[in-house]
């Protein structure tokens, strides 16, 4: 057990990678440049079959799926990440218009749209909260 005082947050030196799947370009633009300000790293996809392939290839550390996608819908896109043995541990937050009761058990989160830029930066702090929490009590072990 450590006093903490060697404690590193490696959220603050690595934030985390994010991945939009969105067919809407406006949108996808706009999550971007909200990520971006977190100090995120932002890969974009406009399809769901883009985004699976980025995904697969470069696994994020959060994927923000849009629920209404055209071909592979979103629905499907999550399914496909969860059930990946490189995409599991991705934190997988749902976008749509569609109210939050119909999207319970979807996903690790929802962002309901219109969103917020505090809405993005509640998922980036959240995320970053959580990473924190457990290298803290891993230092602790």
């Amino acid at each position: 057990m450590t006093d903490g005082s060697d404690f590193v947050d490696r959220t603050v030196m690595f934030p985390p990678r994010v991945l939009v799947i969105e067919d809407d370009k406006d949108v996808s633009a706009l999550l971007e440049r909200h990520f971006h300000e977190r100090g995120c790293p932002v890969a974009v996809a406009y399809s769901g079959e883009e985004g699976l392939r980025l995904a697969f290839a470069d696994p994020p550390d959060i994927a923000v799926v849009d629920v209404l996608l055209l071909g592979i819908d979103g629905r499907e896109v999550v399914r496909r990440l969860r059930e990946d043995k490189r995409t599991r541990g991705c934190r997988l937050v749902v976008s749509s218009v569609l109210g939050p009761e119909d999207l319970i058990g979807l996903a690790d989160e929802v962002l309901a749209k219109p969103f917020r830029q505090s809405a993005v930066a509640r998922l980036v702090d959240s995320y970053r909260n959580s990473l924190s929490q457990e290298s803290h009590e891993s230092q602790e072990e």
